[in-house]
């Protein structure tokens, strides 16, 4: 496969996780919200409006491949603050819960490993961001 290629495969992989997350918390707001409440955060309504509009348009961008090493490096960030906000210590006396949250952890620092690497490498020239570039 060629460089291209494998950008936007990598591309299409990121929007398939944030575009459709993105939609589900704004298409439900209260439940979002109600999640963030739990965890503690502050203005959980605000919080849910934000990470959903968040996720939908930074996923939509990686997909088409518009100002792709920006919003990689801000996904990245993302990836790492919402891993532990949501996961870090989680799971009380459970040990499995507490192992999952532990590996979900361990995802989300994977994944922004993953858009710093595409955040250096850019979109490619199929996208918005190599459209014109020779």
């Amino acid at each position: 496969m060629t460089r291209d290629a494998l950008l936007l495969v990598s591309r299409l992989l990121f929007a398939l996780m944030f575009v459709p997350s993105g939609f589900q918390a704004l298409a439900n707001i209260a439940g979002t919200s109600d999640y963030f409440a739990g965890l503690g955060l502050p203005l959980p309504t605000l919080a849910a409006w934000g990470t959903g509009l968040f996720e939908l348009i930074a996923g939509l961008l990686i997909l088409i491949g518009f100002q792709t090493r920006i919003v990689a490096l801000q996904l990245a960030a993302f990836c790492v603050v919402a891993g532990f906000i949501g996961h870090h210590g989680q799971g009380g006396d459970d040990a499995m819960l507490a192992f999952l949250h532990q590996q979900m952890l361990m995802k989300d620092i994977a994944i922004s490993g993953g858009f710093l690497a595409l955040a250096m490498a850019g979109a490619g020239a199929w996208s918005a961001d190599g459209r014109g570039a020779a």
